[in-house]
């Protein structure tokens, strides 16, 4: 896929071939679909009962997932939200880890877009419309040609549903995806989560939403593809960055070499062709690479090269290939309405995950702003002290100069000695 899809790790693919839970299975080459694919073909996905009795959820005769399967728990979501705001955030610690040790970035990437990419805005209803609803993790949607190798994705993930089973998939993608992203040196990305998930395989979006690497009109198939998602110019461009991360084997994509001098080494297991020297680092590389076409080692697809064939398209590669600010900024929004478009959130405005205070919510009363004492003040003088202190022009973040207190004293002393005067 041009802009939606990043090459999974060799270390990925090894990670999830070395598990006895999935069957061997070969691995065919597609020349038209772009799908960076990983270590199972769509067919071999579809030719698999034991993938489909171990792995993939299926509906019990009592209605419910199995908790043998691995990776889908059985445990209900959180009453408050479709997650746990906590849990989300420990889920995104043990993601950090995982992307340390498995150099997964790319194919966690490519997870989070697939899910979210099938989103049409001229579709309404919920999940008709597709987006980033964790229909992914089921089957039928695997089976995708665009969607081979990401079964890999999954059960990397895997321990991490495990543990936090108040997380949604959706949310879980999304998560990983982001998570590369900033991990690998990108921009954070304004994220926000509560996404609900699918109940079933039959709410799974038709194939075909996702876009093809060599279409013949590079330039209309993406603008076909993102603007059904609501996505414009500037974005197809931004995103299409995100190839600074991964690799291509031809023997699961059919797009690139089976070597270069970037890939032979690894890390993870050697091979392919990837779009930057550094391939697991996010930056603005991928502009500059794509522009000056100087290295045969590294990857160029149809829909690589149209960014700096298309006239509305090149004004963004040209900005992004000098400025990698702007890129960045451009990235992370772009990356965050991707993710959002289409998903159903609980609570309606989603939920934050960073630690600011939340929206009116008072600020923490610090009793050195107001005076150099220590002693600690009851809660009604807090409040007295406060409104006198702004009353005369100060606030907690701009203490005034001198002592309130030795001021407030100094006064009454002032007026003390008026008043004996006045009564003498």
């Amino acid at each position: 896929m041009a802009s939606l899809s990043v090459a999974a790790t060799a270390t990925a693919a090894a990670a999830a071939a070395a598990t006895p839970l999935l069957p061997s299975v070969t691995t065919s080459a597609s020349a038209t679909r772009l799908s960076y694919r990983s270590s199972l073909s769509p067919s071999s996905l579809r030719s698999s009962p034991l993938l489909s009795r171990l792995f993939l959820p299926q509906k019990s005769s009592l209605g419910r997932f199995s908790s043998r399967r691995i990776g889908y728990s059985t445990a209900p979501p959180p009453k408050c939200s479709a997650s746990d705001p906590e849990q989300l955030k420990s889920a995104r610690e043990d993601m950090k880890e995982l992307l340390k040790t498995k150099y997964c970035h790319p194919i966690m990437v490519r997870l989070g877009w697939h899910d979210a990419g099938t989103y049409n805005k001229n579709i309404e209803e919920w999940p008709q419309r597709g987006g980033a609803n964790g229909s992914l993790r089921f089957e039928v949607e695997l089976n995708h040609g665009a969607n081979a190798g990401l079964v890999n994705a999954l059960k990397l993930l895997q321990p991490i549903k495990e543990k936090y089973s108040n997380v949604t998939y959706a949310d879980l993608f999304q998560l990983a995806s982001a998570t590369a992203i900033e991990e690998a040196g990108g921009p954070k990305i304004p994220m926000k989560y509560g996404r609900v998930d699918v109940s079933g395989p039959e709410q799974c979006p038709e194939e075909g939403r996702l876009p093809d690497a060599g279409p013949p009109s590079p330039a209309s198939h993406l603008r076909d593809v993102f603007y059904r998602m609501g996505l414009n110019d500037k974005e197809i461009v931004a995103l299409s960055g995100a190839h600074t991360l991964g690799r291509s084997r031809p023997d699961r994509s059919g797009w690139g070499k089976p070597e270069t001098k970037y890939t032979k080494d690894g890390p993870g297991a050697p091979g392919g062709q990837s779009w930057t020297v550094q391939w697991l680092k996010f930056d603005n590389s991928y502009f500059k690479d794509i522009k000056e076409r100087r290295d045969e080692d590294l990857l160029v697809l149809p829909t690589d090269a149209v960014l700096f064939e298309d006239p509305s398209f090149k004004v963004y590669a040209e900005k992004y290939a000098e400025d990698q600010d702007a890129f960045f900024k451009d990235y992370a929004e772009a990356h965050a309405k991707l993710s959002n478009v289409g998903a159903k959130f609980d609570p309606p405005e989603g939920l934050s995950l960073d630690d600011s205070p939340r929206k009116g919510q008072p600020e923490k009363f610090v009793a050195a702003n107001y005076s150099t004492g220590k002693r600690e003040l009851s809660d009604a003088m807090k409040q007295k002290i406060r409104a006198e202190y702004q009353a005369v022009g100060g606030s907690p973040d701009k203490p005034l100069q001198s002592n309130y207190f030795l001021n407030i004293m100094i006064v009454i002393a002032v007026l003390a000695y008026l008043t004996s005067l006045v009564m003498n």
